[in-house]
């Protein structure tokens, strides 16, 4: 492995030091990753690769860090984006061969700006499921990108991110921003053994960004460590970059949910989430095993009145599911869509209020408590079978969205961390959550969870 590639692997913050100490020049780093991002290995990842535009940026960045003045801690790191920011002058697919020839952005999303202000260097926008609209990642138009972790038959990425988990997995880019409406960060992190972070929702701003779900979207990292996220965090809120302490686990009340969220788990997954747990135990946390009704209860709402997000996805694409361009539209995108054409504006009505006081309910019960369960309750499966059964698409997909999307709705920011793998080497992933606004300490916190990890993280479950 070259000095080079060893380099592109490091987290962010050691990229970091090694641009600013002149160790590498931004300009080298970028050309190295454009370069990779066009391999055979590399491939259905990147949906546009920004390959002058970035090595401008990258010069622009050496120059300031040359003369000392650096507009962040994060002056010439690579970065790139889920094809659903806008950034200005291209085109933003949303995944979707409709959109492929759209007029241009006139303006860069506020992610995409404000990494630019922080002197990121972006290099291109990542692929994604159409619409963003599943947690598999699959997409039949531009290509499936293929979970590195796969050592015989392709597994998937996860989605709607696939992208974005891929890209920092493979070693394309240290940092990604994608999108999360039911786990798509979370999910393509715990597939792809990397961190993601879903944010409360309000706390970054998404404008400038392709809708699904304007009640339930939010925008969050993909990243290689805690810190990293925690950096993005600061970027993408306009503050300045700092490096965080830990926050102890010791004393700290953490929930392990006894209902829905344990059902159904592959084996190896179930091991490394009771490790984890014991892990926790041993630092001094507080584990309490119980049953969250709220839980129960989003899951009875959604299966009495349908979703927020088919709903208002409908809402979003009503012109196009009544247009004979539907029949682009991914067979599986455009069946989740018209399911909310059927929900009707009284249904979305009930459903956004009852969430509203289902969420005051659960902060009040959990207060500063953090939940865990495992992120998803499978390893990344196979995709062939995928691409062919509609319906074993369908059920892989439910159960794949279904803990993270338990975060969504009650508006938990949370936090996937890699826990292990199996014995095929497929990751498995903790999901650290807790209530809204909780996100600084949540953070922090994750900071201890990973280091805790650290020589499990790699290590398949005890027989």
């Amino acid at each position: 492995m070259s000095d080079m590639a060893e380099l592109a692997r490091r987290n962010a913050w050691g990229i970091a030091r090694d641009l600013a100490t002149g160790e590498v020049s931004p300009v080298a780093l970028t050309r190295f990753l454009l370069a990779q991002a066009e391999t055979q290995s590399a491939e259905n990842v990147y949906l546009n690769i920004m390959g002058q535009r970035a090595l401008a940026d990258a010069a622009s960045s050496a120059e300031r860090l040359e003369k000392g003045r650096p507009r962040s801690a994060f002056e010439g790191v690579p970065i790139a984006f889920k094809d659903l920011f806008d950034i200005k002058g291209e085109v933003t697919s949303a995944g979707s061969p409709i959109y492929e020839g759209a007029p241009a952005a006139k303006a860069d999303a506020t992610a995409v700006a404000r990494a630019r202000a922080a002197g990121m260097v972006i290099l291109g926008k990542l692929n994604l499921t159409e619409f963003a609209y599943s947690g598999l990642g699959l997409n039949p138009y531009f290509g499936t990108p293929l979970n590195p972790h796969s050592r015989t038959e392709a597994h998937i990425p996860g989605g709607s991110s696939s992208g974005s988990g891929v890209a920092v997995a493979r070693g394309l880019a240290p940092l990604t921003i994608g999108t999360d409406t039911g786990g798509s960060v979370r999910i393509p992190a715990a597939f792809n053994g990397i961190v993601g972070f879903k944010p409360s929702e309000g706390r970054f701003d998404k404008s400038g960004v392709f809708a699904l779900s304007p009640t339930l979207d939010t925008i969050g990292p993909l990243a290689r460590t805690v810190q990293d996220c925690i950096a993005m965090d600061m970027v993408l809120r306009g503050r300045p970059v700092q490096k965080q302490r830990p926050r102890t686990i010791a004393g700290q009340r953490l929930l392990v949910p006894e209902n829905m969220v344990l059902e159904g788990l592959e084996p190896a997954v179930a091991a490394n989430f009771e490790r984890s747990v014991e892990l926790l135990a041993r630092a001094g946390g507080h584990i309490e095993r119980l049953k969250l009704d709220a839980f129960s209860r989003v899951m009875q709402l959604t299966a009495d009145h349908g979703t927020i997000t088919a709903a208002e996805a409908f809402q979003c694409h009503q012109q196009l599911m009544e247009s004979a361009q539907k029949e682009l539209v991914d067979q599986r995108v455009a069946a989740r869509i018209m399911a909310g054409a059927k929900m009707g504006t009284s249904k979305l009505k009930f459903l956004r209020h009852a969430r509203l006081r289902l969420i005051e309910e659960f902060n009040s019960s959990v207060g500063e408590a953090l939940v865990l369960m495992p992120t998803t309750p499978m390893v990344a499966p196979e995709l062939d079978p995928l691409k062919t059964d509609d319906g074993l698409f369908h059920k892989t997909n439910i159960l794949a969205l279904r803990n993270t999307s338990l975060g969504n709705f009650l508006n938990m920011p949370g936090l996937a961390l890699p826990n292990g793998i199996d014995k095929n080497s497929m990751p498995t992933s903790l999901l650290v959550s807790a209530t809204d606004g909780q996100d600084s300490a949540l953070l922090r916190t994750g900071l201890e969870i990973e280091h805790l990890h650290e020589k499990v993280r790699l290590a398949p479950p005890q027989t």
